[in-house]
């Protein structure tokens, strides 16, 4: 789950204690270009307030403008349908005709639901809801492997999972810009760094920073699929502690800074180690894409860059989540023992 999908649930949440109408709004399909992918999602209060985004445009204000209006339907769920022609398109932002269904589903006090997503979400755990469109009735299981967005006119499912993650080790400038511009790329971002004259001038605001010795950082972490580790200390004590535990990890990437000829010696220090040769190449060492970066924002960039390339390509694979699954085995199970975790009507 992206941090702004997240964001409109712990809104939600939060406006359960007020005395307004609230609705949460999914986008179900979209044709042609659109600015939100399917199952994106809005909160939205009956004075007009809303958290999240469909569209990133007029939309917004449209179901801003319904809310006050009274216009929205409060006990029972309503598909809309916006774009299709051309002046609809240009007027609510939709770019080459595109055309967005939305569902707009009433929330009650009672949604238990909600917080259950976000427990799940904090443990970085995959977790779906099924949610009957006629009935209002939610369930909530854990995900497996091909579990996925669909609607069928009758009922929608949502799969909601960990947030990306960025592990830094080393406090240094190149981190720091690194830790700056991942926030803005969606990253949950923790730096760690044992060196106590390193960590006094850390000031990025919004990252967690860590103490520990690089390789007992990794495993506290948890490691799982949607997590990045990249070791920026020049210190090969500290770079190599994080890496060996990291190679073993299900992170989806694993980066180490230095030239190629530090690296090769870093490779052949880590086979010294219980790693397997398919573990060692694993690493992107010398770390980023080759973009000719010399100082540390570049390099921040060229690393970011790189980061992106690897998850996107990651994603767009044939089956995304039996891909993914596949590399985290400590926390996806055996689809037949999936059960069910609560009922909400």
């Amino acid at each position: 789950m992206d941090s702004v999908d997240l964001s409109v649930l712990k809104t939600l949440h939060d406006w359960l204690e007020t005395e307004h109408t609230l609705w949460l709004v999914t986008v179900l399909e979209t044709f042609g270009s659109s600015p939100r992918p399917q199952g994106a999602m809005l909160a939205l209060r009956s004075d007009g307030v809303a958290v999240g985004s469909v569209s990133g445009g007029c939309i917004e204000d449209d179901l801003s403008r319904r809310a006050i209006q009274g216009q929205i339907l409060k006990d029972t769920c309503e598909v809309i349908r916006y774009g299709g022609t051309r002046d609809e398109s240009m007027r609510f932002g939709l770019p080459c005709g595109g055309v967005m269904q939305l569902l707009i589903e009433p929330i009650n006090r009672g949604s238990a639901w909600i917080k259950q997503i976000l427990l799940s979400t904090q443990a970085h755990k995959r977790i779906k809801r099924t949610l009957n469109i006629h009935t209002l009735h939610s369930t909530l299981a854990e995900a497996c492997d091909a579990d996925k967005f669909t609607f069928d006119e009758a009922t929608l499912t949502t799969v909601h999972g960990p947030r990306w993650r960025l592990l830094i080790i080393g406090a240094g400038q190149t981190s720091a810009y690194l830790a700056g511009i991942a926030q803005a790329l969606d990253y949950d971002v923790s730096i760690c760094d044992p060196r106590e004259e390193m960590r006094v001038s850390w000031n990025v605001p919004g990252t967690t920073l860590l103490n520990d010795m690089p390789d007992d950082a990794v495993k506290a972490m948890h490691v799982d699929y949607c997590t990045a580790i990249v070791a920026l200390t020049h210190d090969p004590k500290l770079d190599d502690m994080a890496l060996l535990e990291a190679l073993k990890s299900p992170a989806f990437y694993v980066g180490a800074l230095g030239s190629q000829y530090n690296n090769d010696k870093r490779r052949a220090r880590l086979a010294l180690f219980d790693l397997t040769q398919q573990e060692i190449d694993r690493l992107h060492g010398p770390v980023g894409l080759d973009i000719g970066s010399r100082t540390p924002p570049e390099i921040a960039v060229a690393i970011l860059a790189h980061m992106i390339s690897v998850r996107n390509q990651t994603l767009q694979q044939a089956d995304p989540l039996m891909h993914l699954s596949q590399l985290d085995s400590t926390i996806v199970n055996n689809p037949s023992s999936r059960r069910c975790v609560h009922d909400f009507t």
